[in-house]
């Protein structure tokens, strides 16, 4: 009889994992299709990132395409900003809650589950992408409608071609080069 529960257990607790995981691979293949996949960045790497920009206290920064939120919360953590991160992967934002729970910054990072290309940008100071350019194009539009003087763009790995005259740096390094913009 014990011997029976045991098996039980086993079963129910496989069949538990298979449908997180088959629901796991689901989320990551939605997300790649919606035109972000998930591709975490190095906590090191996210580091050196940051330290090119000077963040003024209480400034917002946005994360689009935040994935496991390792960008935001990095920067929420080392500097004195409010974060925003947004992806529209529910299962990446509950597990970004989660680990901005266990490092300090939830308090001072709002997650929100919502397609890019729905957001208002109309109050970031900062706002980090690291998307295929056919997505940062399409975020353009909204950017020059939104996007106040002053804003500053870290894009990740590829250009933003329609700001050539706005980019204020480039950091190459491999495997991804960083471009940072400032809105004029």
């Amino acid at each position: 009889m014990l011997y029976l529960i045991l098996y039980l257990i086993l079963i129910f607790s496989l069949l538990i994992f298979l449908i997180f995981m088959s629901a796991y691979g689901l989320s990551l293949i939605y997300s790649s299709i919606m035109g972000a996949p998930y591709v975490p960045t190095k906590k090191s790497l996210a580091l050196e990132i940051l330290k090119e920009v000077k963040f003024k206290k209480n400034g917002l920064f946005v994360e689009l395409g935040s994935g496991d939120g390792r960008i935001i919360r990095a920067a929420v953590k080392n500097y004195p900003i409010r974060g925003m991160a947004v992806d529209i992967n529910s299962l990446l934002i509950i597990w970004s809650k989660f680990l901005s729970r266990l490092d300090g910054t939830y308090p001072r990072i709002d997650f929100v589950c919502k397609n890019i290309l729905d957001v208002d940008l109309s109050k970031t100071d900062y706002l980090y992408l690291f998307l295929f350019p056919a997505l940062i194009e399409k975020l353009i539009p909204g950017f020059n409608k939104e996007l106040k003087k002053g804003t500053v763009i870290i894009s990740h790995g590829f250009p933003v071609n329609e700001y050539k005259k706005k980019l204020i740096k480039q950091v190459d390094r491999r495997p991804f080069p960083t471009y940072y913009y400032k809105i004029s």
